[in-house]
């Protein structure tokens, strides 16, 4: 058991999951607000052993060197990689300090949610018609750039669809291609694709300028990515050409930070994370609890 845990911010663990924590803690303390920065961040965490942490907020080596009495940090968001991580894994690492992470729990929402909105597109329900008549996903050029979970799972609904599906990662897929989707270089995909989906990890930009010059022109753009896939200045002039349209549920997703972006007629924007739904807390509350079982249990 923790002596003290501490959840620096909002960690969206449903109530019966807080519940279970008060079994893993002599004492705990649940913050509702995202802190200001390091020094508040220093203060909520004080001598807890245990801290949770969500995507909001990032524990910086700072932080971590003047907590020492830190040994477990729980990641209640998405941990792809450590450099992409907001917490310092590598000064963790060195402090013997344990942090583990979930993925893979908001994936559905984000698949219904780029179905919902292609077919506005593709029809023209409330959104400007993608073609000159209402056209149907059977058919559809489709390109996936990342082919993780989210990726997996859209190539899975469009081919559903009736859709044409290429893909495109850093590693071949063979098993995916057994299943008939068909491995494309990325500049081949983009010319190749009407509509393309980035399903990358964080801080991984693929698409700049020559890449966006690839897309060309008459297309859609999906991001379903934590923050962007691109160079923003190259995503701007290609939506600036006046015919293709950039979808993306929130504004990290778009990155960009001056809020101009966001007002572009090309741009649509949800303005509201697709992955946060019931059953993705349900789940996220399983992993954060399954990962601090997991490592009380190795103590």
């Amino acid at each position: 058991m923790f002596k003290k845990l501490v959840a620096i911010e909002p960690v969206n663990l449903v109530s019966q999951a807080e519940e279970e924590l008060r079994g893993y803690a002599g004492e705990i303390t649940l913050y509702e607000d995202v802190p200001s920065g390091d020094e508040e961040i220093i203060r909520r965490i004080g001598d807890a052993d245990a801290v949770l942490v969500s995507y909001t907020s990032r524990i910086s080596r700072y932080v971590i060197e003047s907590c020492p009495s830190i040994r477990y940090i729980g990641m209640c968001c998405s941990l792809y990689s450590e450099e992409s991580a907001n917490v310092d894994i590598a000064c963790a690492r060195e402090r013997g300090i344990t942090v583990l992470g979930i993925r893979d729990y908001g994936d559905r929402g984000v698949v219904e949610y780029v179905l919902c909105e292609l077919v506005r597109f593709l029809h023209g329900f409330d959104r400007p018609m993608f073609r000159d008549m209402p056209v149907e996903i059977t058919d559809l050029k489709v390109g996936i750039i990342g082919m993780g979970v989210s990726g997996g799972m859209i190539a899975d609904a469009m081919k559903f669809m009736g859709a044409d599906v290429s893909y495109y990662s850093r590693s071949r897929k063979q098993d995916r291609e057994d299943q008939g989707l068909v491995y494309r270089p990325l500049k081949e995909l983009l010319a190749r694709s009407e509509v393309v989906f980035a399903c990358l990890n964080k801080n991984v930009i693929l698409l700049h300028e020559e890449e966006f010059t690839q897309l060309g022109q008459g297309k859609i753009l999906f991001n379903t990515s934590i923050g962007p896939a691109f160079d923003l200045p190259a995503l701007k002039t290609w939506l600036d050409q006046g015919n293709n349209y950039f979808i993306c549920d929130t504004e990290g997703a778009l990155g960009d930070s001056t809020g101009e972006l966001i007002r572009h007629p090309g741009v649509f924007c949800a303005h509201i994370s697709a992955g946060r739904t019931k059953q993705a807390f349900d789940l996220l509350s399983k992993k954060v609890l399954d990962n601090i079982r997991t490592y009380l249990n190795r103590q």
